[in-house]
């Protein structure tokens, strides 16, 4: 079982009621990781105890991704948020998630994961985070695209600060 553990700064020119609304509408998360598919279970997503599932790749090679949220904070007041979720398995074990602060200029998103990755050897465990890693990056950089070209989007959550 290998070990991946990463961790992606972003900073984005949107306010922070955006980018949250944005990060946690965990559907919308396939328009901006490559190859994602996300169902969310019903009820409230953004909430402690909500499920979803990630279903990354194409054909056979689909990595299924259940998560449970663990914790979820968000002040629309100071524009802070965390979030974090625990990785179910049955290949996926660990946690992940994402800080959100206010910049003089927008936000800021350090993303993370540590998780297991099951039949994945430890020897492989250094180059696959760093790919995941730039795998995020990339995700980050095609969400402020995603926000920039679509203005409108999440435009209802926006809150003065």
């Amino acid at each position: 079982m290998g070990k991946v553990k990463f961790t992606v700064t972003h900073a984005f020119s949107e306010p922070p009621s955006r980018i949250w609304a944005a990060m946690t509408d965990w559907e919308g998360h396939g328009e901006w990781i490559p190859a994602t598919v996300v169902h969310v279970d019903p009820g409230d997503s953004v909430t402690v105890g909500a499920t979803f599932s990630g279903r990354t790749g194409y054909g056979p090679l689909t990595l299924v991704d259940d998560m449970v949220i663990s914790v979820v904070r968000w002040n629309p007041e100071s524009g802070e948020g965390y979030c974090e979720v625990d990785k179910l398995g049955p290949v996926l074990g660990g946690r992940a998630g994402f800080t959100l602060t206010p910049t003089a200029t927008g936000s800021q998103v350090v993303w993370f994961e540590d998780v297991t990755v099951s039949f994945l050897p430890g020897v492989l465990s250094p180059v696959v985070s760093r790919a995941a890693g730039l795998g995020f990056s990339l995700a980050m950089k095609a969400l402020a695209k995603l926000l920039r070209e679509n203005p409108d989007r999440y435009a209802s959550s926006l809150v003065e600060l």
